[in-house]
């Protein structure tokens, strides 16, 4: 599905909120609302991928998370990583690939790195998928903690 932004301008800051371990960035009713009905729709590749990040990853992951003005597939707040599964409609459409763009920036800007799968590599090679963001998981910074994660249990 990917990031979904309710208008195509990007906010003016972002605010954190009052524990240290989930950063608000600047959410709105709209946004609440759109993502609880979201998490309720997912696509089947989104299901997948969830059903492994939720119970096979040490990192905590939140699905169909408001930040800013966009919602993202799922997001790791503690290595700042979110990862989007993207449709056909990402790679196709130039509109898309223009709005993609101008949203991960702006992710970029709040510290996160995005990763983008295609729903194609998700059937065809969920492995690969899942063998990224466990190296992307490796590879970034643990903002909140100077521990490591409970046990891996991939």
């Amino acid at each position: 599905m990917g990031c979904l932004s309710k208008s195509n301008t990007l906010p003016g800051s972002s605010r954190l909120a009052h524990s240290d371990a989930v950063p608000d960035f600047d959410r709105r009713p709209w946004s609440t609302r759109l993502a609880r009905s979201l998490r309720h729709t997912m696509t089947p590749e989104e299901a997948r991928v969830w059903s492994h990040l939720h119970h096979g990853f040490a990192w905590r992951f939140r699905r169909q998370e408001p930040i800013g003005s966009y919602i993202c597939d799922f997001v790791c707040y503690a290595k700042r990583l979110v990862v989007e599964v993207d449709g056909a409609q990402h790679a196709e459409d130039p509109i898309e690939v223009a709005r993609d763009r101008t949203r991960d920036a702006y992710l970029r800007r709040l510290g996160f790195q995005v990763l983008r799968f295609p729903n194609g590599d998700v059937l065809a090679d969920l492995e690969m998928v899942l063998d990224t963001i466990e190296a992307a998981l490796r590879a970034r910074p643990d903002v909140h903690r100077n521990r490591e994660p409970r046990r891996w249990k991939r």
